[in-house]
Protein backbone atom coordinates (compact mmCIF):
# COMPACT_ATOMS: atom_id res chain seq x y z
CA UNK A 1 0.00 0.00 0.00
CA UNK A 2 1.24 3.49 -0.92
CA UNK A 3 2.33 6.01 2.21
CA UNK A 4 -0.77 8.28 1.37
CA UNK A 5 -3.51 5.63 1.07
CA UNK A 6 -1.45 4.15 4.70
CA UNK A 7 -1.85 7.72 6.14
CA UNK A 8 -5.47 8.70 4.71
CA UNK A 9 -6.37 5.20 6.68
CA UNK A 10 -4.91 5.78 9.83
CA UNK A 11 -6.57 9.69 9.97
CA UNK A 12 -10.17 8.08 9.41
CA UNK A 13 -9.83 5.36 12.29
CA UNK A 14 -7.81 8.24 14.64
CA UNK A 15 -4.78 6.66 15.12
CA UNK A 16 -0.73 6.79 14.04
CA UNK A 17 0.75 5.36 11.38
CA UNK A 18 3.59 3.71 13.10
CA UNK A 19 7.19 2.76 11.19
CA UNK A 20 8.09 -0.79 12.29
CA UNK A 21 10.74 -1.64 10.40
CA UNK A 22 12.52 1.06 8.33
CA UNK A 23 15.39 -1.17 6.93
CA UNK A 24 12.98 -3.77 5.19
CA UNK A 25 12.43 -3.51 1.61
CA UNK A 26 9.63 -1.81 1.47
CA UNK A 27 9.60 -0.31 4.79
CA UNK A 28 7.38 -2.27 7.34
CA UNK A 29 4.11 0.29 9.23
CA UNK A 30 1.67 -0.75 11.50
CA UNK A 31 -1.21 1.80 12.15
CA UNK A 32 -1.52 1.89 15.98
CA UNK A 33 -2.41 3.77 18.65
CA UNK A 34 1.57 4.81 19.84
CA UNK A 35 0.57 6.55 23.21
CA UNK A 36 -1.21 3.58 24.55
CA UNK A 37 1.81 1.46 22.55
CA UNK A 38 4.49 3.70 25.04
CA UNK A 39 2.04 3.38 28.08
CA UNK A 40 2.40 -0.34 27.69
CA UNK A 41 5.93 -0.76 27.11
CA UNK A 42 6.72 1.47 30.30
CA UNK A 43 4.34 -0.69 32.26
CA UNK A 44 6.18 -3.76 31.07
CA UNK A 45 9.76 -2.66 31.63
CA UNK A 46 8.58 -1.52 35.45
CA UNK A 47 7.26 -5.24 35.68
CA UNK A 48 10.68 -6.78 34.90
CA UNK A 49 12.79 -4.57 37.17
CA UNK A 50 13.00 -6.27 40.49
CA UNK A 51 12.22 -4.22 43.36
CA UNK A 52 14.34 -4.59 46.24
CA UNK A 53 12.92 -2.84 49.67
CA UNK A 54 14.89 -1.92 53.11
CA UNK A 55 12.93 -3.53 55.93
CA UNK A 56 14.13 -2.09 59.46
CA UNK A 57 14.39 -3.97 62.40
CA UNK A 58 14.70 -1.74 65.98
CA UNK A 59 16.00 -3.59 69.07
CA UNK A 60 16.29 -1.82 72.60
CA UNK A 61 20.02 -1.59 74.79
CA UNK A 62 18.31 -3.94 77.27
CA UNK A 63 16.39 -6.51 74.48
CA UNK A 64 15.88 -10.17 76.08
CA UNK A 65 16.87 -12.82 74.29
CA UNK A 66 13.43 -13.91 73.35
CA UNK A 67 12.82 -10.71 71.59
CA UNK A 68 16.30 -10.55 70.21
CA UNK A 69 15.29 -14.30 68.78
CA UNK A 70 11.48 -12.73 67.35
CA UNK A 71 13.73 -10.39 65.45
CA UNK A 72 16.28 -12.54 64.08
CA UNK A 73 13.73 -14.52 62.89
CA UNK A 74 12.39 -11.22 61.18
CA UNK A 75 15.61 -10.48 59.95
CA UNK A 76 15.72 -13.95 58.06
CA UNK A 77 12.86 -13.94 56.91
CA UNK A 78 13.06 -10.70 54.86
CA UNK A 79 16.54 -11.91 53.64
CA UNK A 80 14.71 -14.80 52.44
CA UNK A 81 12.38 -12.79 50.11
CA UNK A 82 15.40 -11.12 48.65
CA UNK A 83 15.28 -7.62 50.70
CA UNK A 84 17.79 -5.54 52.58
CA UNK A 85 17.61 -5.58 56.24
CA UNK A 86 18.58 -2.19 58.40
CA UNK A 87 19.18 -2.88 61.48
CA UNK A 88 18.83 -0.09 64.13
CA UNK A 89 19.58 0.00 67.75
CA UNK A 90 17.87 2.79 69.75
CA UNK A 91 19.88 4.51 72.76
CA UNK A 92 17.66 6.61 75.36
CA UNK A 93 18.90 8.52 78.33
CA UNK A 94 21.73 7.36 80.68
CA UNK A 95 22.11 4.66 77.99
CA UNK A 96 23.93 6.87 75.44
CA UNK A 97 27.00 6.85 78.05
CA UNK A 98 27.08 2.87 77.19
CA UNK A 99 27.54 3.34 73.43
CA UNK A 100 30.73 0.89 73.26
CA UNK A 101 28.10 -1.62 74.76
CA UNK A 102 25.38 -0.71 72.46
CA UNK A 103 28.18 -1.77 69.24
CA UNK A 104 28.98 -4.57 70.87
CA UNK A 105 25.19 -5.76 71.81
CA UNK A 106 24.63 -4.61 67.73
CA UNK A 107 27.43 -6.05 66.68
CA UNK A 108 26.73 -9.85 68.28
CA UNK A 109 22.95 -9.21 67.52
CA UNK A 110 24.45 -9.68 63.63
CA UNK A 111 26.50 -12.25 64.48
CA UNK A 112 23.47 -14.59 65.18
CA UNK A 113 21.59 -14.06 62.53
CA UNK A 114 22.20 -17.71 60.72
CA UNK A 115 21.28 -16.53 57.19
CA UNK A 116 24.16 -16.38 54.47
CA UNK A 117 24.69 -12.20 54.35
CA UNK A 118 26.82 -9.22 53.55
CA UNK A 119 27.55 -6.52 54.87
CA UNK A 120 26.18 -3.71 52.89
CA UNK A 121 26.77 -0.68 55.28
CA UNK A 122 28.92 -0.89 58.38
CA UNK A 123 27.59 -0.38 61.69
CA UNK A 124 27.72 3.40 61.97
CA UNK A 125 26.59 5.70 64.59
CA UNK A 126 23.82 8.06 64.60
CA UNK A 127 22.26 10.52 67.35
CA UNK A 128 20.43 7.91 68.54
CA UNK A 129 22.46 5.03 68.63
CA UNK A 130 23.84 2.53 65.98
CA UNK A 131 22.95 1.15 62.90
CA UNK A 132 23.70 -1.70 59.90
CA UNK A 133 22.38 -2.53 56.59
CA UNK A 134 22.63 -6.02 55.54
CA UNK A 135 21.55 -8.26 52.24
CA UNK A 136 21.20 -11.78 51.62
Amino acid sequence: MSPSEALEMAREREVDLVEVSPLANPPVCRIMDYGKFQYQHAKSTKVKQKKVDIKELRIGFRTDEHDLEVRKNQAVKFMEKGNKVKIEIRLKGREKMHKDKARENLANFIKTIPFEYKIEQEIKSFPGGFNVVIMP
